[in-house]
């Protein structure tokens, strides 16, 4: 442990499993004060089970922006700021795309990062930080992928316009290739596993990401004060090849 965020409040939205949850993880080795919010508290209570007694965790639905607003009037002021929530995209060709689920991955992925922004700006402390998270389809998508590209984009163009108008806090974004995490439960472990290693196959690391790699992305933009408006790809070279 350096103490890198020695004294230093983390807040992780959508912190109860895999990247998020590592974050919160590493954020804690780094002595920082940890609280973790998703949406339901039986996922935080198992998530808090893991991380120890130094973190803290609410239940807090990121689509109700009355609530997200209530939240951070009522935490106190905090230095790092970091959303990872998110859901399964939905992967189709255009023509067979559902437009109302496509509406609703915006709902979580952007208009909830937006919101965290809004409300969070005001509490974060000098030399203060937030973290999105996007993803490499909006620079590297395929075909089936519009709706993933175009979610992941979003995100990035807020990301530096954040941190231009939000200055002096720090607004950055991470964007993961593939890892293995529990954003894949929905296909067969057969599947999961010959995605794995076809991609593994093809990356210039030799392997698919976890979320101990995503996560020191995070830890790197939070404790560096020279990194503002700029999107970490973290893929295993992903985009070369």
């Amino acid at each position: 442990m350096s103490g890198r965020l020695l004294g230093q409040r983390v807040i992780v939205l959508g912190a109860s499993s895999g990247i998020g949850l590592a974050v919160a993880r590493e954020a804690l080795r780094e002595d920082a004060e940890v609280l973790i919010v998703s949406s339901q508290m039986p996922r935080i209570e198992k998530a808090l089970a893991t991380l120890g007694r130094k973190a803290q965790g609410c239940a807090l639905n990121l689509l109700d922006d009355a609530a997200v607003e209530r939240f951070f009037n009522t935490i106190g002021d905090f230095d790092h700021l970091v959303y990872t929530a998110g859901d399964t995209l939905q992967l189709a060709q255009l023509a067979d795309a559902d437009l109302a689920e496509a509406r609703s991955a915006y709902d979580l992925r952007y208009w909830g990062a937006l919101a965290a922004a809004k409300y969070g700006a005001r509490r974060a402390r000098p030399g203060g930080s937030i973290t999105f998270t996007t993803g490499i389809a909006a620079a590297r998508p395929r075909a089936g992928w519009a709706l993933a590209a175009s979610v992941c984009g979003a995100v990035e163009a807020l990301t530096r316009a954040l941190a231009v108008e939000l200055a002096p806090v720090r607004v950055n974004a991470v964007s993961p290739g593939l890892v293995a995490t529990n954003l894949w439960e929905g296909m067969s472990g057969q599947e999961r596993q010959q995605m794995y290693a076809d991609a593994a196959d093809a990356l210039p690391v030799g392997r698919v990401g976890s979320a101990e790699d995503i996560a020191a992305a995070y830890l790197f933009l939070m404790c560096s004060g020279f990194a503002t408006g700029q999107t970490h790809v973290v893929d295993g070279g992903a985009l070369l090849v």
